[in-house]
């Protein structure tokens, strides 16, 4: 509309002009007579309409929408095209274990969407990569702008080298969630915050009823359970100095009790179970009332908000000390976009546009991460969980990714750690030590090219 009123102000002006001219000439004097009259240029643009630009299209990836949130998205982003009518998204949601495989390949291969979604720790690794696109110039002259919108530490994540390379959509964390009905029919005590590990094996004991394939607690045996699992018994992958410690005797602890809740005590699925080992198989086995106790990201609220049982959440029980994943998801442009403005457009409406950011707190999916504290009151009050504020006491016992001192090479790592995880959870002969000592190596070997 601007452009529009501009336009005229500038014709009406022209035209004043002439006619003060023609005011201004000796009335009795002939004008020369021609041929043909040339149209003046203003006249000419004013007489021709404009030409109307086709919608810029933007290919989008993501993942956290995958499994209870498609719709949500669809939403979020139907409101960005009515709000910005030259600019058209075409969405792709992938499921988040084939998520990295086919984004990497799409980077490859130069055909990159122009925006999509990242984790902190493999944005480092694609920000050291130059994947990305540097956004700290385009976000200067947007005037409209204001970082204070923003949690600051979560802004300030996506920064890489001092530039921004991306924005922060949202936070999420860990917890432990558990079916109350299943828990009242056994008469046992819900979750309590000081439950170690001792009382949660007790718990499940009670709860698990293998003839009716009913469990008493789940938790994937992969890499990012394993590295929040080691910290709940005071291990790491990391030395303060940047060492690795994979194969400390605290993670050797921890991975046995990972696998020791199939193999010794029965309380989780066999490991080999292949239904288990299908993506997003251990959330529909709660929502179907087979297990107990999950250890669940807060993004799966909305997957489970009409299961048909009581179900809440609880701080996950630790060994020695508590500790919770922390995970803050942003959203990206590539470096190889030919429409920077219109992704940065779309990224910071998607970020947080106040109606993007209601649709996410209505939904239950993960927590947006503004700074207005109205918006925590209001997530507070959406339930179920009841005991919502977990989420956020979950924050004081949160264990970041350990990227350590070679954030480029973070595929390398979870691949050399999750491969030896693989072979613990599958080879009855393979022990967690044997594992460990292996991932060791090879994470030696990743520090020293």
């Amino acid at each position: 509309m601007v452009t529009k009123k501009t336009g005229w102000v500038v014709t009406l002006g022209v035209v004043v002009s002439l006619a003060a001219t023609g005011c201004g000439t000796d009335t009795k004097k002939e004008a020369t007579p021609t041929s043909k009259q040339e149209p003046t240029a203003a006249a000419t643009a004013a007489a021709t309409p404009e030409t109307k630009k086709e919608p810029v299209t933007l290919k989008f990836m993501q993942y956290t929408a995958s499994g209870s949130q498609e719709q949500t998205l669809g939403d979020m982003v139907k409101a960005f095209e009515s709000a910005n009518p030259d600019v058209k998204v075409k969405v792709d949601i992938v499921d988040y274990n084939n998520y990295y495989t086919k984004l990497n390949t799409q980077l490859a291969s130069g055909d990159a969407p122009d925006v999509f979604e990242v984790g902190y720790e493999n944005f480092v690794s694609y920000a050291a990569k130059n994947t990305l696109k540097d956004l700290t110039p385009i976000i200067a002259k947007d005037t409209t702008f204001k970082p204070e919108i923003y949690k600051g530490l979560a802004y300030d994540s996506f920064k890489y080298s001092g530039k921004q390379y991306g924005v922060v959509e949202s936070f999420s964390d860990v917890v432990l969630f558990y079916n109350k009905d299943l828990f009242d029919k056994k008469q046992v005590e819900y979750p309590k915050a000081d439950w170690t590990w001792k009382q949660e094996l007790e718990a499940a004991q009670k709860l698990t009823d293998a003839k009716s394939g009913v469990w008493g607690t789940y938790s994937p045996i992969q890499f990012y359970e394993f590295y929040k699992t080691i910290a709940q018994n005071g291990g790491g992958i990391w030395s303060a100095d940047g060492k690795p410690t994979v194969n400390s005797k605290e993670n050797i602890e921890a991975l046995n009790w990972m696998l020791d809740k199939a193999k010794k005590y029965k309380v989780s699925p066999a490991l080999n179970d292949d239904t288990f080992n299908q993506p997003d198989a251990d959330l529909n086995a709660f929502k179907a009332g087979k297990i107990a106790m999950l250890r669940g990201g807060i993004w799966n609220f909305g997957r489970f908000a009409d299961a048909p049982f009581k179900w809440d959440i609880a701080l996950e029980p630790g060994n020695t000390k508590k500790a919770h994943h922390f995970f803050a998801d942003g959203l990206v442009v590539s470096d190889k976009t030919k429409n920077a403005e219109a992704a940065w457009k779309f990224i910071k409406f998607m970020s947080s546009d106040p109606s993007v950011v209601s649709k996410r707190i209505e939904k239950g999916w993960s927590v947006p991460a503004v700074s207005d504290e109205k918006v925590m009151e209001a997530y507070f009050k959406q339930t179920p969980p009841a005991s919502k504020k977990i989420v956020l006491e979950a924050l004081n016992s949160l264990v970041l990714t350990p990227v350590g001192p070679i954030p480029d090479k973070w595929n390398d790592l979870t691949k050399a750690i999750g491969d030896e995880l693989d072979k613990a959870k599958l080879k009855s002969d393979y022990t967690a030590e044997k594992a460990l000592n292996e991932a060791q190596a090879k994470i030696e070997k990743l520090v020293t090219k």
